[in-house]
């Protein structure tokens, strides 16, 4: 008996040694089998982020919905609010990823001097950036959202004015919108002056940014001051001017995220490359007027350009 007993508690504790066995190596081979895909992203919950502007919104939309098609789960925090709420949800990890801009980077949270050449103001911020708090940029679309000028198409074609420098020589015939603070900022009027002398308008009012372009468009001025990427630049009656001296840093929009997300599965860097691919400074004035001009939905924008590019279907 006490042999029989000893022989059936020795099989019954080798067969459970032996399940044991064969749970851990399928256990083992299933993680094997993930990590040498490079991870399949299916199961994974990437959290992004977003400024409180048309252009943030839609950028940090579009960005999530390529990755959701991709087979990642996506938190959106979207909305978050100014540049610095946004770099700080990334540095604590609150979030995983947010649009940002290259010369936003160097100057508002780097601090560091203005710099013009656009591949040195990214070299730079890119490798502080990865030094400092161990964020990624990726690669910069070609949508660069600066600061500019703009003439109504009526004042380009009278006086010839194409470039920054036609319209300091030709300010004394311009009456000149100007926005809060422009006409005192060394980024502003005094720096323009200083940059490529003239800019003496004919006269110079102050508007609200929200009318701005309304009073080019009814012929109460007839210049004001410009993102490059506004929606209303669209209307084929205004003429955005080339910045000939490059008095404006580069602002290119970029995907930063944090290193650890990319080394724990690289695919998604070429989900979000693929989306940044599709975007410049054209393509982001179009949209944002779908959204601010045309009052379509952020969200409907987005997808039905993701759409538009076999991005997703």
């Amino acid at each position: 008996m006490g042999r029989s007993k000893n022989a059936y508690i020795f099989g019954f504790g080798a067969i459970v040694v032996v399940v044991i066995i064969v749970i851990l190596s399928i256990s083992l081979f299933s993680k094997g089998n993930g990590s040498s895909n490079g991870s399949s992203g299916k199961n994974e919950t990437v959290t992004i982020g977003s400024k409180n502007f048309t252009e943030s919104l839609i950028l940090g939309e579009m960005y999530s919905d390529a990755l959701e098609n991709a087979g990642y789960k996506v938190n959106r925090k979207l909305n978050l609010g100014g540049t610095l709420i946004a770099h700080e949800a990334l540095v604590k990890g609150q979030i995983d990823m947010y649009p940002e801009y290259t010369g936003t980077g160097l100057m508002d949270i780097l601090k560091q001097k203005e710099m013009t050449n656009a591949n040195a103001v990214y070299n730079d911020v890119a490798k502080a950036y990865k030094k400092k708090w161990n964020l990624i940029w990726l690669k910069p679309t070609q949508a660069n959202d600066s600061q500019g000028l703009a003439v109504t198409k009526k004042i380009s074609d009278k006086y010839n004015i194409h470039t920054f420098s036609d319209l300091a020589k030709e300010a004394p015939n311009i009456r000149f919108a100007a926005t809060p603070e422009f006409n005192d900022r060394a980024d502003g009027l005094k720096g323009l002056k200083k940059a490529y002398g003239g800019f003496n308008f004919k006269s110079n009012q102050l508007f609200d940014y929200g009318i701005k372009y309304n009073v080019l468009l009814q012929g109460k001025e007839d210049a004001t001051v410009a993102f490059t990427t506004d929606g209303q630049l669209t209307n084929k009656n205004l003429v955005l001017l080339k910045d000939d001296k490059h008095f404006y840093p580069p602002y290119y929009v970029c995907p930063v995220i944090r290193e650890s997300v990319i080394k724990h599965d690289p695919k998604i860097v070429k989900v979000l490359n693929e989306v940044s691919s599709k975007l410049d400074s054209k393509v982001m004035q179009e949209l944002n007027a779908k959204v601010d001009i045309q009052k379509q939905s952020y969200q409907t924008v987005a997808k039905d350009f993701l759409i538009k590019e076999g991005i997703i279907k």
